[in-house]
């Protein structure tokens, strides 16, 4: 009995993207991003990747997912929206992101993408591949573009239309042969410089491209020395991560709350007052933090506790 045909195959795993709570899922051709090399090289050549000295590691595989999994042909993107359901304490003058209200992204979005793999090697039983979700050299962004599910905003995120860019990704390549979508090749941010003029660092060189080492993202995160003095009274109460750029980003009206539940706001990150977060302690922090996997895991305590004091605009410590 002949096997289903590489179009229902692909219109299989699409459904069942959705039915596993993604919110949108493309597909793309596997193959080297030959756009993207020089910008690449160039922005690493001007050091505006600061310390996140493995952005410079495995720049090959980066560019071409062929070097990732041998005999790839297809790259499977999926979008899944985070936008929460609650937001955090209106009182707190401590703000973190939203991506980081729940618990640690990577575990959610892997687990999905190990069921939507499970299905394709139902559909595929010569299935080879490898799923990713910001944990390997692949240029996401890049890869969801050319799976026609949106465009790179100014800000450097992708954007969906009508769903806007509070959003994680996450790979499936594969050896399989699939129907690939048409790139996405509008760009719907016409003249608009919200979010460039928005970032109180002066982050964004040019549209599209960031300077890490004045993002406050990176600053809070990446950074594990001390947030140096130059930025520290220009964080906005931004403690773990960054949204101000999209905050402010016109395409993000048509946001609705997530629909995964794991990724509903934690007890102390909806519930803190700023005397919390004043207050914290390595015992809290292992207990109300790393215990439940919170993003916020990522950093030390130490590092947090700078990023406080940096976000109240101390600069004496």
């Amino acid at each position: 009995m002949q096997g289903p045909s590489t179009q229902e195959i692909t219109d299989i795993i699409k459904q069942e993207a959705l039915q596993l709570g993604f919110t949108a899922c493309g597909v793309a051709t596997a193959e080297k991003l030959h756009a993207h090399e020089t910008p690449l090289k160039k922005w690493l050549k001007e050091g505006m990747h600061g310390a996140m000295a493995y952005m410079e590691n495995h720049l090959e595989k980066r560019l071409d997912p062929r070097m990732l999994v041998e005999g790839a042909r297809s790259v499977i993107v999926v979008a899944m929206n985070y936008f929460p359901t609650e937001q955090q304490n209106p009182d707190a003058s401590y703000l973190v992101s939203k991506y980081a209200y729940g618990i640690d992204y990577h575990f959610i979005i892997k687990e999905k993408l190990r069921k939507l793999e499970e299905r394709l090697k139902e559909l595929a039983p010569q299935h080879q591949g490898r799923v990713f979700t910001d944990s390997a050299p692949v240029l996401e962004r890049a890869w969801a573009v050319q799976a026609g599910l949106g465009w790179t905003g100014k800000n450097g995120c992708l954007i969906i239309p009508r769903k806007g860019s509070f959003l994680f990704l996450g790979e499936l390549i594969t050896n399989i042969e699939l129907r690939p979508d048409t790139p996405f090749e509008k760009d719907f941010c016409g003249n608009c410089r919200r979010c460039i003029d928005a970032c109180p660092t002066g982050a964004f060189v040019a549209p599209k491209l960031l300077d890490a080492r004045r993002c406050i993202s990176y600053l809070t995160i990446e950074l594990k020395d001390r947030i140096p003095v130059e930025f520290r009274k220009k964080m906005q109460g931004r403690i773990f991560g960054c949204d101000i750029c999209q905050d402010v980003c016109p395409h993000n009206r048509f946001t609705e709350p997530t629909g995964e539940s794991a990724l509903n706001a934690l007890t102390f990150v909806r519930n803190w007052s700023d005397d919390n977060w004043e207050n914290i302690d390595k015992a809290s922090f292992n207990r109300l933090v790393k215990k439940p996997k919170s993003p916020l895991s990522r950093i030390k305590f130490e590092k947090l506790r700078d990023n406080i004091d940096a976000a109240g605009g101390r600069t004496d410590k």
